[in-house]
């Protein structure tokens, strides 16, 4: 019987806006107010989730500048890897598949993209729909197989506001 694991999923911070400036969305970053915010709020993630035995993350921009500074927040710093899978026009499905190959133990932090997010959470949990994720917002899943056991459990699902309050005094 596989291991109990701990599953993050975590929504990028605040990005700068779609438009001609970022004429390749892959390459939007997150803006000025973004990484502000994210940095209060990954330290307040941390307080929840010190340390994480794997750091995945989207390819896109935004999504790789929110892991890096959510690594820098946890102590040991894990290393960001791109995940491919957590690319925003994946299914959920494929993106269990490619968790799975990697045999996850521990605490697996996933730093990716909605409505992909929301729709891996649903699957996981077997749910009819998916849940909002909001900018910045995390969720912490415990699962045994990712799905091939039954349904994860929901550990708790906070938004950035509430991850801000977590961390404190600026």
């Amino acid at each position: 019987m596989p291991a109990e694991f701990a599953l993050l999923l975590v929504r990028h911070a605040i990005a700068e806006d779609r438009g001609a400036a970022w004429p390749d969305d892959a390459e939007r970053p997150l803006s000025r107010e973004g990484v502000r915010k994210w940095k209060r709020s990954a330290r307040g993630l941390a307080r929840l989730a010190p340390s994480a035995d794997l750091l995945l993350s989207s390819p896109l921009t935004r999504a790789f500048q929110t892991a890096e500074i959510l690594g820098k927040a946890m102590s040991p710093s894990p290393r960001v890897q791109l995940f491919p899978a957590l690319r925003p026009d994946t299914r959920p499905g494929a993106t269990v598949t490619a968790l799975r190959a990697l045999a996850p133990t521990g605490t697996v932090v996933l730093v990716g993209h909605e409505p992909m997010l929301a729709e891996l959470a649903a699957l996981l949990l077997h749910l009819q729909g998916p849940l909002e994720f909001r900018k910045g917002a995390a969720m912490r899943l415990t699962s045994q197989g990712l799905g091939t056991r039954g349904p994860a459990r929901l550990d708790w699902f906070v938004t950035p506001r509430i991850l801000r309050d977590l961390a404190g005094t600026p």
